[in-house]
Parts: structure tokens; C-alpha cells; sequence
């Protein structure tokens, strides 16, 4: 025998000692699972989903950070014990939204090549939520949409978000809707019934899991007494500019008629929202409370301690129905009509004159604010959202 032949023949004799991976082996294998996050509220959702599916022997959960925001995202992610395996670390000043989307296209695809995964998970409207599941589409790789099925039905409001959130469910396998509601708009829209999981929101599970921690009080709020508080939160695109001085305008009229009332006011990391807000509210003293972006544990306290919120955001809409705060929602339509049919929420638009006659409304009619907080319904779930998702995760598998 030649070396040649020799060698051919060894080759031969090592690939004969392999033995093929039956289909079951297979079926057994741990499953690859990718949970993207970019933004604070995403964190904040994605949260519990990350901690429920890490409990499963048969999953490798890892979890990418994009940095659509740094500290906001890293502060949310550290509330809850999460350490990103990866970060992307895309954000920069005054980012477009060209920036982001490609950024987070380029960064998510580069991973996904390097750590091959059999699903990936993202979560709501994000840029961050859009861009990863394009990435992942483009590998053949199923994506399950955590808080899918939400329609404003206006892809201009808000903006970007309605149309991250439509485009992300014309990729994605798997739909984790939070209400009947949510799950009827993509059955309009010609989803498979199989494909649709209604789970309720994960954002309550995430506000239980704070609210069964003992968390001091900061003194920023011991310093407010008995004076009633107002939170507010202020950030959409399309608030920015005239939109938002006149938010601050209907601020300073509540003051005027309420000078014992106290607004909490977080301020947003972009200079669009924060400087404008500083600017139109610098006289106001010791009636507004300026902080940065509260961790969540603080925020969940500062919903808790207030009188109502006031605010554009959509998730502080579930938040408060699950504490039975009412929310005044500075939009002119909400995808989350939950909060308003059966839950807390009022939506008054943007218009100086309304916040401010709203707002007033709550502050001296108890009757009307007892009329709100009676409903104390349930609209986005029990809490149970991320363990239904791991459910039907397990169904997807099989």
C-alpha cells in the first residue's frame, strides 16, 4: 500500500467512527435563542422574557444589545441582572434614523454570521426592532415578535414606530400579541391564526416583579409631602418643537391655579426634548422637579406616588392601568386602546388648552378621578405574558 493510498484509507476509517445525529438527537439539541434589545422600554419588556426562557435547559439564550440608547438601555438591562453578552454600541450625536437602521442591519447581520441562532426575539416598534428583524430575515432565520399586532393605523403617528411595527410583522414566524385587539389587527391583516400567541403585555410582569421589591423612597419625593404630583414624560418625534412648548405652556397654567401641585419631570437624553423642556420651565421653582431618566425601579415608585401622569408614552399607558393611575395621553390616537376603553387612559391630544383643562379637571374634581381609577380593569394581562411566550416558543419547536 502507498502513502497515498494509506492516507486515503485512514481519512475513510476516521469518517466511518462518526456517527450521524439521529433526528431526535436533534429534536433534543439546545435551541439557539437571540433576544435583541436597543432601547430602555425594550429592555424593560424584554426583561422578563430573557430571565423566563434562561430558566429552560433546552435553550442558549444570549442577548444583543444594539445601543440605539447606551446609558438608558445598560441602566434598564442592570434593573433586572442583565448583562448583554454583546453590545453594538451604534449610538452617536444627533443620530438620523438612516444612522440607526443601518447601523443596527450591519451590526445584528455581522453577529447572527458569527453566532448562528434558530430564533431571534425583539420586541415592539424600535428601529432597533425593525432593522434586527431584517437581519435575520435575510439569514433565514425565524423571528418572534414580542408585543406584535399594535396599529395606530396611521403610519405617521407615531413616527417612526407604526411603521417599524407594520413592517416587522410582514417578516416575522411567531406573534406574541397582548390583547384579543392586537391579535385581530394581524388576523385583518392575513397573519395564520397558528402563527398568533395572545399573551398579554410583558411589561406587567416586569412592573410586578419591581413591585414585590422593597424600594426606598428618594428624597426628591419626600421633599414633595403631601402636595399632590404630577409626572410627566414628554419625547415623541412628533412633539418636538412648537408642539412641546406648548406642552410646557399648559405645564405653567396648571401651576398658576395649582400652585401647591409638584410636576416630576424625567428628562429625555435627546437635547431636542430635554433643552426645550428646561428652557420653557426654568422659572417654575420648586413646582417642577427636573431628574435624568429614572432607573425603573424609581419610576415604578414615582407612577405609584403620583396623583395621574401625564405623558406620550405608550408604555407608561399599560404601566398605569396595571396600578390603576390615570394617564392623560398627550397623542391624538393610541394603538393601545386598552388603556382607554377598559383601563385609565384619556387621550388629550397635544393642544395647550386641553392638557391644561384636563388636568385641572383631576386635580379639583375628586369624583372624576375616582370615576377613572374605579374601572381598575386588567386590559394587558396578569403578569403571566413572559411564561406564555416560553410556552408557545416551546409549541414553535416541536
Amino acid at each position: 500500500m502507498n502513502a497515498g493510498t494509506e492516507t486515503e484509507t485512514l481519512k475513510a476509517a476516521k469518517a466511518s467512527d462518526i456517527t450521524p445525529i439521529t433526528s431526535e438527537q436533534k429534536t433534543n439539541m439546545k435551541k439557539n435563542i437571540l433576544c435583541v434589545a436597543g432601547t430602555r422600554p425594550e429592555a424593560i419588556k424584554m426583561a422578563p422574557v430573557i430571565h423566563e426562557l434562561k430558566l429552560d435547559k433546552d435553550y442558549c439564550v444570549m442577548t444583543l444589545a444594539t445601543g440605539q440608547h447606551t446609558d438608558m438601555l445598560t441602566q434598564a438591562l442592570n434593573d433586572f441582572g442583565i448583562t448583554p453578552d454583546a453590545n453594538l454600541n451604534i449610538m452617536k450625536a444627533s443620530q438620523t434614523l438612516d444612522h440607526i437602521t443601518a447601523s443596527v442591519l450591519q451590526g445584528v447581520g455581522g453577529f447572527l454570521d458569527a453566532n448562528r441562532q434558530d430564533m431571534i426575539l425583539v420586541h415592539g416598534d424600535t428601529s432597533t426592532t425593525f432593522a434586527a428583524s431584517l437581519a435575520a430575515f435575510y439569514r433565514h432565520i425565524p423571528v418572534g415578535h414580542v408585543e406584535a399586532g399594535l396599529r395606530s393605523h396611521n403610519m405617521s403617528l407615531p413616527f417612526p414606530e407604526e411603521a417599524n411595527r407594520v413592517l416587522t410583522d410582514r417578516i416575522a414566524d411567531i406573534f406574541f400579541a397582548p390583547t384579543q385587539g392586537d391579535a385581530d389587527n394581524l388576523l385583518r391583516e392575513g397573519i395564520a391564526p397558528e402563527k398568533i400567541r395572545i399573551t398579554g403585555n410583558t411589561v406587567i410582569d416586569a412592573l410586578y416583579h419591581i413591585l414585590r421589591q422593597d424600594i426606598s423612597e428618594p428624597e426628591y419625593l419626600r421633599t414633595v409631602g403631601s402636595r399632590p404630583l404630577i409626572l410627566m414624560t414628554a419625547h415623541r418625534r412628533e412633539s418636538w418643537g412648537e408642539t412641546l412648548r406648548g406642552i410646557c405652556a399648559a405645564v405653567r397654567d396648571v401651576l398658576r391655579e395649582r400652585p401647591d401641585a409638584v410636576f416630576l419631570i424625567p428628562l429625555h437624553k435627546n437635547p431636542a426634548v430635554r433643552d426645550v423642556i428646561r428652557e420653557e420651565l426654568r422659572d417654575c421653582g420648586e413646582n417642577v422637579i427636573f431628574t435624568e431618566p429614572l432607573g425603573y425601579p424609581e419610576f415604578v415608585r414615582a407612577m405609584n406616588r403620583s396623583v395621574f401622569i401625564l405623558s406620550d408614552s405608550g408604555g407608561v399607558q399599560e404601566e398605569a392601568s396595571a396600578i390603576n393611575k390615570p394617564v392623560l395621553i398627550m397623542r391624538t390616537l393610541s394603538e393601545r386602546p386598552g388603556a382607554i376603553t377598559h383601563g385609565t387612559g384619556v387621550i388629550v391630544g397635544t393642544g395647550r388648552e386641553n392638557i391644561r383643562s384636563e388636568a385641572l379637571r383631576l386635580l379639583n374634581e375628586p369624583e372624576y378621578l375616582s370615576t377613572i381609577t374605579a374601572k381598575n380593569t386588567k386590559p394587558f394581562g396578569n403578569g403571566e405574558a413572559s411564561i406564555k411566550i416560553h410556552e408557545a416558543i416551546r409549541q414553535y419547536f416541536k
